[in-house]
């Protein structure tokens, strides 16, 4: 009789994140396929869902900042696509779609305004942490839709991280975080199809143990996940991968995000994650989720980590970063 292998025991992080309210948020024109001006969505159910998330990421120990909302920038409320935030570097996002192109400009001040002091704009496409993640200290970076591919060099060298493109092919997944999450340090998810054959190969070279997701989780934006390395908020629609995360020793957290994935875009479009270029020491205290609650050291403390003060000054690039290209070799 064989004995099945216990989950692994996972253990939360504290995260500091950045949010912008869906004050205007609305579909007036089509970037996506799952966007249509003729299914507007409910803006006040989508205020109610949006706040749900905010909350449950404050009951879980996290620090979440807000930016503030621009009237004509619907889809400000999709933080993610803000910038790419590494060691409290900031590569702000330049957008494909002229739609969005007036975030670049909000989010950079929003990010000038609190005293970050490496802060660029990137000088080709690049829509932030969309298409870039950071997973076992490299930076994974998604093309094909959205960020081009020859944004890569100044990714790398600015963040001063090695680069490992992946091509996506399904329109539907139009960015990395619709298709790949990142769980825990060493620990990924993802849908195969939606990537080129060379990105399959290379993922499973990279990531062995990932959790392989079914399309119809996929679909329902599953991928879409926000993780602290225990706890993941994944849209109430992929319950059937929550069970699965359960059985990897994570807590999942299910969140009705229907209104803003009308404009495709669900939970981890909602939220970028400020990687700090220090750890944050915190206290456990337990709360009503089977956790431990995370107290991070108060914002601009020697000890936080939480924000520009932790930063120090560095040079503008790096210049020994490598970016993987397996499509190219293939």
């Amino acid at each position: 009789m064989t004995t099945q292998a216990a989950a692994p025991m996972r253990i939360p992080r504290p995260c500091h994140f950045l949010m912008c309210p869906p004050t205007y948020f609305d579909v007036r024109y089509a970037i996506n396929p799952w966007m249509d001006p003729g299914d507007p969505p409910d803006r006040r159910v989508a205020m109610e869902q949006w706040e749900r998330l905010r909350a449950l990421l404050v009951d879980l120990g996290h620090r979440v900042e807000l930016a503030e909302p621009e009237p004509g920038l619907p889809d400000m409320v999709f933080a993610a696509n803000a910038a790419t935030v590494v060691d409290d570097r900031i590569l702000v996002s330049s957008f494909r779609h002229p739609e969005r192109r007036g975030e670049t400009a909000a989010y950079e001040r929003w990010f000038r305004a609190r005293g970050y002091r490496q802060v660029r704009r990137a000088g080709r496409t690049n829509e932030g942490q969309g298409d870039h993640l950071l997973a076992g200290g490299r930076l994974l970076a998604g093309h094909g839709f959205r960020t081009e591919r020859e944004s890569h060099p100044e990714t790398g060298g600015f963040l001063r991280r090695d680069v490992v493109e992946l091509t996506l092919v399904d329109a539907r997944f139009y960015h990395l975080d619709t298709a790949f999450a990142v769980l825990a340090e060493d620990t990924v998810m993802y849908w195969p199809g939606a990537f080129s054959a060379a990105g399959r190969r290379r993922l499973a070279a990279l990531f062995p143990d990932a959790l392989l997701v079914e399309e119809a989780d996929a679909a329902a934006f599953g991928l879409n996940a926000v993780s602290d390395g225990r706890n993941v908020l994944l849209p109430s629609g992929a319950a059937a991968l929550a069970d699965r995360l359960r059985g990897r020793g994570f807590e999942p957290h299910l969140v009705d995000a229907g209104e803003l994935m009308k404009a495709g875009g669900g939970p981890k479009c909602c939220v970028l994650h400020l990687h700090h270029a220090s750890a944050t020491p915190w206290e456990r205290r337990p709360n009503g989720h089977g956790n431990q609650r995370l107290h991070p050291a108060p914002a601009g403390s020697a000890r936080s980590g939480l924000g520009p003060a932790a930063a120090t000054a560095a040079p503008d690039a790096r210049a020994d970063f490598r970016v993987d290209r397996p499509d190219r070799a293939a």
